[in-house]
């Protein structure tokens, strides 16, 4: 394997730690979201829930973006080349604005067409229409807030990054609950609060993200930066963002199927698809923070030719999210009867949704290799294997699988094929990595920045 000296860098942890801390910050205020919604009624909390599954996967186009800037910027960090990484970064900008006018407009207008898609009980649709409306405008922000948080972690600026979310999710959290619930004589404003405390704290993170950069990075964006997408630039990050945000779109495709699946067997059922969604989301923080972390860390090490020190990180990085998804899944499903009572007193919910944790123990253990390897892949240039091995598995086994299953055997034949989907794009995966399938692409990669530096 192509050794060459490797440069001081922090340790994996020390990216991965803040990023933890984004983690818990973005999906404590979701669960707020949801437990305000579910103190209103099961039918705020199943509109809240496939609201929030719509966004996941419309923010495949923002992950477009932070997804190839993130390999490309800490390729040329890596490289030495700074000032292009910058230009690099420059360019997202007028790239996540027009990236968030197009998810704002499917809001606007598709909102109608996603319900019926997703064959939402007639009961959601006056609630959740309007949701989406009202936080249609904030999308504009969310892409730009994205793609300036991927920057600074780039530059390792892990803790800054951090420090922006806290202000951001916290005033988040802290104006929808009166914006949700009221005050005093005030009923407030339901789901709808939720929307507008959204737009608020995005608007507070963009302040917060460009005065970092120019106190850290000395990145100054002008006017045009924030609407002109230079063509050259945008090519290398859309080269690598593109598969990758393509396999994470087939992904949500086939979970949009199962999605349907679930509505199909009524409001209770989704209800409880969104109490378990929301709890499983704690059990793969460490290892999403690792994932993201590896990502970084191996984009700067392919760049500077440190090949061998890329492998071994990967390897700590997959053995460390397994032992804490495992034991964290394990916790959740013996605690589960007291979890659920957060959301509901329903017996017949809190039941089902035990179930559902407790096949969830062999679905985060498998989910692991997909959260930790496909971002490594990308950043040593291996960038189809994800798309192409994973396609498969994800509209047979996912989509379709979750369809047939649910029909026989409820709520827990969907996790069943949740369950087969993730172990069998995980084993792939690791396949690819521990066979040093990579090496060809990170040679390349390399190969490439250090002809680019000398021209």
């Amino acid at each position: 394997m192509h050794q060459t000296p490797t440069p001081a860098r922090p340790s994996l942890n020390k990216v991965a730690v803040p990023i933890v801390g984004e983690f818990i910050l973005g999906m404590s205020v979701a669960l707020a979201g949801l437990y305000l919604a579910s103190h209103s009624s099961d039918a705020a909390a199943g509109s809240f829930g496939l609201v929030q599954q719509v966004l996941e996967t419309l923010f495949v186009v923002f992950r477009v973006l932070a997804i190839g800037l993130g390999v490309v910027v800490t390729q040329r960090l890596g490289s030495g080349d700074l000032e292009q990484a910058n230009r690099i970064a420059r360019m997202a900008l007028g790239a996540s604005s027009w990236a968030g006018v197009l998810v704002a407009l499917w809001l606007l207008l598709g909102g109608n067409l996603t319900l019926d898609m997703l064959n939402a009980p007639d009961e959601l649709w006056p609630m959740a229409t309007l949701y989406m409306l009202l936080l249609a405008p904030s999308m504009v922000l969310e892409a730009c807030n994205l793609s300036m948080a991927a920057v600074l972690r780039a530059h390792l600026h892990a803790r800054e990054s951090l420090l922006i979310m806290v202000a951001m999710h916290g005033s988040h959290l802290l104006l929808a609950v009166p914006l949700m619930r009221g005050w005093g004589d005030w009923d407030g404003l339901g789901l709808n609060g939720y929307a507008l405390a959204w737009f608020i704290s995005r608007s507070l993170g963009l302040a917060l993200h460009l005065w970092m950069w120019r106190s850290r990075m000395q990145i100054r964006p002008l006017a045009r930066d924030w609407w002109q997408v230079p063509r050259d630039l945008l090519g290398p990050v859309l080269r690598i963002g593109l598969p990758g945000a393509a396999s994470e779109m087939v992904y949500r495709i086939g979970f949009m199927i199962s999605l349907s699946a679930v509505a199909r067997l009524g409001v209770a059922a989704l209800a409880t698809h969104s109490y378990v969604l929301q709890t499983l989301k704690y059990v793969l923080i460490i290892s999403m923070a690792i994932g993201w972390a590896c990502e970084i860390m191996v984009g700067r090490l392919v760049g500077s030719g440190s090949l061998r020190a890329a492998d071994a990180m990967v390897r700590k990085g997959v053995r460390n999210g397994m032992l804490a998804s495992g034991c964290i899944a394990l916790l959740a499903a013996l605690a589960a009867p007291w979890l659920m009572r957060i959301f509901t007193r329903d017996p017949v919910i809190i039941a089902a949704a035990q179930t559902l944790l407790w096949l969830s123990v062999l679905l985060e253990i498998g989910r692991v290799l997909n959260l930790v390897v496909p971002g490594a892949l990308r950043a040593s240039g291996d960038i189809h294997f994800p798309l192409l091995s994973g396609i498969p598995s994800q509209l047979l086994v996912l989509g379709l699988g979750s369809y047939l299953l649910g029909r026989s055997f409820g709520l827990p034949g969907i996790w069943l094929a949740y369950v087969a989907d993730e172990c069998l794009r995980g084993g792939l995966m690791w396949w690819r990595w521990r066979g040093h399938g990579w090496l060809p692409y990170a040679r390349n990669t390399l190969r490439a920045l250090r002809q680019g530096n000398r021209s």
